[in-house]
Formats: structure tokens, C-alpha cells, sequence
């Protein structure tokens, strides 16, 4: 750190307030040692917090056995929000609190995906899109393949209990035809759909790949349903939400550039179920 008049400029006013003013032996070499020292530490101690809310849907994001945020969207979270001068205090949120609280204003922003019905004039969502997130419907071998919406109709679905799934839970309750049944987990949905309490299994990719990593379960075949984009997705309720926006794009971008994380995916329209539109 370089010292220039200006920074000692209030020190010494306050010593020339008063002509009769005497400053005791050692205070002027303490204050400028004292600037040395603190000026780094001061300048770290500057950087604002990002309070992140985040979901149960691993392998993107989970919370850990230890309570800390984990997976690959947290870990990606975590280094944009460093490259944007920022520390994230992650907050583990059911998902219908996370929505609650993006339009409240209880947290500043959510790893999650776009083009949520439940949060629409209510958010910024970011420009770049990590990674694409797959809804599938998840059944036995001994089951018909799924290639229509139709093909739901008469059948039971296991649901994971305080998932919206972007809106579709609460449709799939109005229409004709479809059973529901509600799963406290992943790895409990996965089992109940292995003993036949249900026909097929809604649920996303990733939550379902790591339990059959974990618990291998032969003979189950999975069928897209809805693929979306993934986003940073900003509470509105956040006067600097768009700047926040802004800044973890422009960190993204930077962090791609140094060959750090992946380049930019595209945004898409993803996919959807033939007959699913018809639904929504």
C-alpha cells in the first residue's frame, strides 16, 4: 500500500485542530503502521454477502449429512459468486419456502431453473444457463414405455412430497385419469416404485441417478418429460437485483474464459412430452 499526503491529510488536521494540541509520543508512527497492516484485511472485510436459498435435488444441489450446501450447482455457485466479490451464506429451503422467499425478498438468489410458473413477474433470471435439467417419468421394465402424456392416464404416479415440479404437480392434481401418491424421498420414491405403490416415478435425473448409484435396482427405464434450463434466478424483491444478475453473469463469463468452468450453453426450449403442452 502506498502512503500519499492524502490518506495521513485527517490525521494530522486533527492534530493541527488546536495550536496547544501536543499528540503523544508514538501515536503518529502507530497510525501509520497502522494503516500498512489493516489496509488488506480491511479490503477483504468490504466484501458484501449473497444469501443463496437452495433445494433437495441432487446431484445439483443438496445439503449434506454435515448440514453444508453441496453439489455441482453449489460448487459452481460458490466460485461465480467469489468471482463476483461476493460471499454466498447458503440456506437449505423446501422448495415451496424457496419460492416464498425469492418473492419476499429472504434471500437474494436461487441455483434453480427458469421459467417457473409460481415465480413469473417476480424474478430476474440470468442469462447464462449452466447446465440442462431433465424431469423424467421413471418405470419398470414390465411397464409400457412413455412417449405421450396419454400414456400417464390410468396409471399411478409416486410424486416427492413439497415438489411443485415448475407447476406441474398441482395440474397433474386436476386431471382425469391420474392417481397420485407422495414419496418423503428420493431413494423412498425409487423403492416404492421397485415394490409396484406405483406405476411410474416423476422425479429428475440427477436425484434418481445418485440413489440407483447408490442402490442399484434392475430393470427401470426412464422417459423424458420436461427438460429445462438451469439459472441463477433473482428475487425482485432485492432493489440490486439486477445488478447482482448482471455481475454473476459478467463472473460466469470471465471464469469460461479462463478455461474455469464450462462455456455457455445456449438457451433452449428444451423438451416436453408430447401432449404435455396440452397440460400447461
Amino acid at each position: 500500500m502506498i502512503i500519499t499526503p492524502g490518506i495521513l491529510t485527517p490525521f494530522f488536521c486533527v492534530f493541527s485542530y488546536h495550536r496547544r494540541f501536543v499528540a503523544p509520543r508514538g501515536l503518529v508512527p502507530f497510525l501509520i503502521a497502522f494503516i500498512f497492516l489493516a489496509g488488506p484485511g480491511q479490503a477483504q472485510q468490504l466484501r458484501d454477502t449473497v444469501k443463496v436459498g437452495y433445494i433437495d435435488a441432487p446431484p445439483l444441489t443438496y445439503q449434506s449429512e454435515n448440514g453444508r450446501a453441496e453439489g455441482s450447482f453449489i460448487e459452481l455457485t460458490r466460485r461465480v459468486a467469489e468471482e463476483a466479490g461476493y460471499d454466498p451464506d447458503f440456506e437449505y429451503l423446501p422448495v415451496t419456502r424457496a419460492y416464498f422467499y425469492l418473492r419476499t425478498g429472504g434471500i437474494d438468489v436461487w441455483p434453480g431453473v427458469t421459467d417457473v410458473p409460481a415465480l413469473k413477474g417476480e424474478v430476474l433470471e440470468s442469462f447464462v444457463s449452466p447446465q440442462p435439467f431433465q424431469l423424467s417419468a421413471w418405470g419398470m421394465q414390465t411397464m409400457p414405455p412413455v412417449s405421450h402424456f396419454n400414456d400417464l392416464k390410468g396409471t399411478t404416479l409416486i410424486l416427492i412430497s413439497g415438489y411443485t415440479y415448475g407447476g406441474l404437480a398441482d395440474l397433474l392434481e386436476r386431471t382425469p385419469d391420474i392417481a397420485l401418491t407422495d414419496a418423503p424421498s428420493h431413494q423412498a420414491a425409487v423403492a416404492m416404485l421397485k415394490r409396484g405403490r406405483g406405476d411410474y416415478l416423476l422425479d429428475f435425473h440427477g436425484p434418481v441417478k445418485a440413489v440407483l448409484k447408490e442402490f442399484p435396482v434392475q430393470g427401470i427405464r426412464e422417459y423424458p418429460v420436461r427438460i429445462r434450463n438451469t439459472a441463477w434466478v433473482f428475487s425482485l424483491a432485492n432493489p440490486r437485483s439486477s445488478q447482482l444478475r448482471d455481475e454473476f453473469d459478467d463472473a460466469y463469463l470471465r471464469l469460461a474464459e479462463r478455461g474455469e468452468v464450462p462455456q455457455p450453453r445456449p438457451l433452449s426450449e428444451g423438451f416436453q412430452l408430447p401432449g404435455l403442452a396440452d397440460l400447461l
